[in-house]
């Protein structure tokens, strides 16, 4: 079960313009940074049966207590679960429409992850 040490990035909207946009806007300057950090780390995704599990780091404001509480509990809020997997899917795949079959799963914990696991 690989594990990369990589923080989940949801996949900003973009347009033509992000293309050439110098200095990049700050949400897609993070999306290709992460895209990069994928290529780095070889994150291998296959088309089907895997599950990917995003986990996104708890806000340094939080207290101790709530760290505790909420480590390894479900993640609803944003970002959207489907933006992480098209952030994923798009930084591994050039094409990536022969992906047909992911599970996905947001959690809060202490650093971010992504955890991508063969279901059976």
């Amino acid at each position: 079960m690989p594990e990369y040490p990589i923080i989940p990035i949801p996949k900003p909207r973009m347009s033509n313009r992000d293309k050439w946009l110098k200095p990049p806007r700050p949400a897609v300057k993070r999306y290709w940074d992460f895209c990069l950090q994928c290529k780095l780390e070889k994150v291998i995704l296959p088309c089907y049966g895997a599950h990917v599990t995003f986990i996104l780091p708890m806000p340094e404001s939080w207290s101790k207590k709530k760290r505790e509480e909420m480590d390894g509990k479900p993640h609803m809020q944003r970002p959207d679960w489907d933006n992480l997997g098209k952030a994923i899917s798009d930084a591994i795949y050039q094409d990536d429409s022969g992906i047909y079959d992911i599970h996905v799963t947001k959690i809060w914990g202490r650093e971010g992850k992504i955890i991508i696991s063969l279901q059976r």
